[in-house]
């Protein structure tokens, strides 16, 4: 390797996390350049495999050890690295020595990820852990009831360790007088761990060996084989029951053979998501009646449709303890956009409301705590109303008195019934005698409904066949993104789509990254731009907010939503006809939540 790229590693104005993220950076590019997928993940196995054994090999110099590192399974296929990159994975296991111990999973396992091919990555749902959360998820965990003197662990997608290796050490820290022998025995008898990725899997025992190193030396003995389990957790049997489960399990959307879905029936509803069934399967694991289960995980199961079995599954076997909203999303874990929290169960039923805090990390080993509050859960399957801030508190009681609903307004919510990549060839640049306007995305804006296909892949009009009438919207109704960005100051972006519009082409085609509002025949006096500009307030936005963090918009959320009644929004709609100014009516409907000054 070059002079040159060795610099940064010895610039004395550069922190040693600086030049851990340079080293990382480094690794990604060396990743994107490999073709294929197979390769890639070849190539990534191959690089951290260097850098654990560095990191192996630095602290067996520093204890004065010839323990040998643990040897690959003979599954995983390697491949022969430059001598520059395998010179920089060395050089990055050694230099995560001097960060402390608890660290190297996180550092060394965040490397791997981000050097993985991006569908083994998804497919995975391979995302590290940063240390501060895990410190906090086990303070949390400590303060449910789980006692590190004597608790049985188990994570049961344990990575590379981010989770048991901090945990070995909370271990270690309440062992006192006993031999070195009967501390390791007692602790690793303890611990177990489940993976289903086998180079991860070893990953994992080095690195929970690693932080035991001096306890290992003192007693002569090594981390037993069976202490992390290679396989698929969803399919193991006969593993035990806990005092502890914990993890970060892995997410996704994901299909189900017959027997599985069979098998964790009672927590699904509809679609299946990896972290559902793993926070079923972690109920299983735990202690009935004292178990405790602290998962980090995205905040849909709070509010989505296919959670609605699972919130029933928590409340009636488990009792919520608490909830830690994790702040800056978007730095915590690489290339997660999607709104994450720390959850604490406890088995059984406990007279308890479910504490609230918003944690914010602070660097690579910190994190700032602000307390918000508590809330009781009740039990089955509506959605969790949750406060984001101390302000919510008060507000939440407001929407708990509000009973009014979408239906109750004679309302329904469907989704656009195009999905256009399965008519391709139906798309039109132009109007002919059998198309018609195609309602995409873009065309709600902020200024209301506007006509627009300009974006990559969007063309204006479909071509409409016989027996695909079913396609045509021709009724006015409200528009609402079902997919927002976390740029945009609102998760709700909502348009009237006037039936002006509609008659001058007979009906318009809605495609479905859009949700439709529509009258559903029965009687209403409440008028459809009444609800446009309900949906588009501030109020209304916070309200969805404490529903769902997820930057996703449900018809299923959307009809959860509390609404003022309908004699309220008739206030609404006599303003409107007035020309009445837009604060003004953002003022009249955050009254009717409670909500004096936006």
């Amino acid at each position: 390797m070059s002079a040159q790229l060795f610099d940064f590693l010895t610039e004395k104005e550069t922190t040693i996390l600086q030049k851990y993220q340079t080293c990382k950076a480094m690794a990604r590019n060396y990743a994107n350049a490999i073709k294929t997928d197979q390769e890639r993940l070849i190539y990534a196995r191959s690089y951290c495999s260097t850098v654990v054994a560095a990191y192996w090999q630095a602290l067996c110099t520093k204890y004065r050890s010839a323990i040998r590192i643990r040897t690959v399974p003979k599954t995983v296929d390697f491949c022969q690295l430059s001598s520059e990159v395998k010179n920089l994975a060395s050089a990055t296991g050694e230099m995560i020595t001097r960060f402390p111990p608890e660290d190297a999973g996180y550092l060394i396992g965040s490397i791997y990820t981000v050097m993985l091919p991006v569908a083994y990555r998804s497919e995975m749902g391979a995302y590290y852990t940063p240390p501060p959360l895990v410190s906090r998820l086990l303070d949390l965990s400590e303060k449910a009831g789980v006692d590190f003197a004597k608790a049985s662990v188990i994570d049961p997608a344990c990575g590379g360790g981010a989770f048991l290796a901090p945990v070995a050490l909370r271990m270690l820290s309440k062992e006192k007088g006993s031999s070195p022998e009967w501390i390791f025995r007692r602790l690793v008898k303890r611990l177990k761990g489940i993976e289903l990725d086998p180079f991860a899997a070893w990953m994992s025992a080095v690195l929970l060996e690693s932080v035991l190193i001096k306890l290992c030396i003192k007693a002569k003995r090594r981390l037993p084989a069976g202490t992390i389990i290679v396989g698929d957790a969803l399919k193991q049997e006969h593993v035990g029951t806990f005092d502890l489960v914990v993890g970060n399990p892995p997410y996704g959307r994901v299909t189900l053979e017959p027997d599985m879905r069979s098998k964790f029936s009672r927590s699904l509803f509809g679609h299946a998501n990896l972290y559902g069934l793993f926070t079923d399967l972690a109920t299983r694991f735990a202690f009935k009646d004292t178990g405790v289960v602290a998962f980090l995980t995205p905040t849909s199961f709070l509010g989505g449709q296919y959670f609605t079995a699972l919130r029933t599954l928590l409340t009636e076997e488990m009792t919520p303890i608490s909830f830690d909203f994790v702040a800056d999303r978007d730095g915590v874990f690489d290339d997660v956009l999607q709104e994450t929290m720390l959850t604490v169960f406890k088995a059984g039923q406990h007279n308890k409301q479910t504490g609230v805090s918003l944690l914010i990390p602070k660097g690579l080993n910190k994190a700032k705590v602000e307390k918000i509050g508590t809330v009781s859960i009740e039990k089955g399957g509506k959605t969790w109303l949750l406060p984001r801030g101390k302000d919510d508190l008060l507000f939440l009681n407001n929407l708990k008195k509000m009973p009014t609903r979408l239906v109750d307004l004679g309302y329904s919510v469907s989704t656009g019934q195009l999905v256009w990549n399965r008519l391709k060839d139906q798309l039109r640049a132009t109007k002919n005698a059998n198309s018609y306007p195609l309602i995409w995305a873009e065309s709600i804006t902020p200024a209301g409904f506007s006509f627009s296909a300009v974006r990559k892949n969007h063309v204006p009009y479909v071509e409409v066949k016989k027996k695909q009438e079913y396609l045509i919207t021709s009724s006015e109704c409200v528009l609402v993104q079902r997919t927002t960005s976390k740029e945009q100051n609102k998760r709700i972006l909502a348009a009237l789509l006037p039936q002006s519009f509609i008659d001058k082409s007979g009906g318009v085609v809605i495609e479905n990254h859009i949700n439709i509002v529509y009258s559903n025949g029965l009687l209403t006096k409440i008028d459809s731009g009444v609800i446009a500009e309900l949906l588009n307030s501030r109020v209304v936005d916070r309200a969805f907010r404490c529903i769902s963090g997820s930057v996703a918009v449900s018809a299923f959320e959307l009809n959860s939503i509390p609404l003022p009644a309908p004699e309220q929004l008739i206030v609404i709609d006599n303003m409107l006809a007035s020309g009445a100014e837009k604060d003004d009516i953002e003022k009249a409907i955050a009254s009717f939540y409670g909500v004096i000054s936006l």
